[in-house]
C-alpha cells in the first residue's frame, strides 16, 4: 500500500523540498498547485490545481481524494507569503492579505481532512508557523504577518488538543528566514549561511511524520540565526 502525502503550495521553495524528500523516501506525493499559475511539479506523483483559500474547491479535491487513494499518512500545509510593516504603517488591508496566504489556506483543509484521518486513525498534520510568531520582539517590523502565523501555531495546537487520544498528530514547525530564491531576491545583502534551508526543514518534517513517539510538537528551526 502507498504511503500518501497531500503538500499544498508545492511549487514553492519549501514545497520543492518536501516534495522532493517525501518522493525520495518511497511517498506517493499529491501536490496541490494555485489555479493558472506556474508548471506542475515534475518530482509529484500528481499535481491538482486547487484554491486552497476556497472551502469548496478544497472540499471537490477531498471527495476527489476519497475515490482516488486509500488513505492519508501526512497533509504538508505550505502555502504562505510575507510582508513587512510596523504597527503604525500597517493598515486592514495588509492584515487581510496575510490572513488570506497564511491561515485560511489552512483553516478549510485541516477542517476536511480531519474526518479522513479519524476514520482510518492515522496520520500527521504539519503546519508551518514563523518566528515572529513566537518572539514578540522580532514581530515589531512585520505586524500583519506575525499575527496571521501566530494563528496557524494556534491552529496546530487546537487540532493537537482535538486529536490527543488518538494516533492522529499535529506538529508546526516555525522556521526563522527561510533560505528560498524568492528571500534572496529580496534581501540580497543579507547573509543567506544564516538561514535555514528548505531541505532541512523538509528532513525534519519526514522524520516526525516516521516518529510516532513525536507527539503534537513545536519545531524551532533558526538555522544560524
Amino acid at each position: 500500500m502507498s504511503r500518501n502525502i497531500i503538500v499544498t503550495g508545492a511549487a514553492g521553495g519549501l514545497g520543492r523540498a518536501v516534495v522532493d524528500k517525501f518522493k525520495r523516501e518511497g511517498y506517493h506525493v499529491i501536490a496541490l498547485l494555485r489555479p493558472n499559475h506556474g508548471e506542475p511539479v515534475e518530482e509529484a506523483d500528481d499535481n491538482y490545481e486547487v484554491d486552497v483559500t476556497d472551502e469548496a474547491a478544497v472540499l471537490d479535491f477531498v471527495r476527489e481524494f476519497q475515490m482516488q487513494y486509500n488513505d492519508l499518512d501526512a497533509l504538508a500545509m505550505l502555502v504562505g507569503g510575507f510582508a513587512m510593516g510596523d504597527l503604525e504603517s500597517t493598515a486592514e488591508k495588509d492584515i487581510q492579505s496575510m490572513f488570506h496566504l497564511n491561515f485560511f489556506q489552512r483553516l478549510p483543509h485541516g477542517s476536511r481532512i480531519l474526518p479522513i484521518m479519524k476514520k482510518q486513525q492515522k496520520g500527521t498534520f504539519l503546519f508551518v508557523g514563523a518566528r515572529p510568531a513566537l518572539e514578540l520582539d522580532k514581530a515589531k517590523g512585520t505586524i500583519a504577518y506575525a499575527l496571521s502565523k501566530n494563528l496557524v501555531v494556534s491552529l496546530a495546537e487546537i487540532l493537537a488538543e482535538e486529536v490527543k487520544e488518538t494516533p492522529i498528530r499535529s506538529h508546526v514547525f516555525i522556521p526563522s528566514i527561510i533560505d528560498t530564491q524568492a528571500n534572496r531576491e529580496s534581501m540580497p545583502d543579507a547573509d543567506f549561511s544564516r538561514w535555514v534551508s528548505p531541505k532541512d526543514i523538509a528532513e525534519a518534517m519526514h522524520y516526525t511524520v516516521n516518529n510516532p513517539a513525536l507527539r503534537n510538537m513545536t519545531f524551532k528551526l533558526y538555522g544560524g540565526v
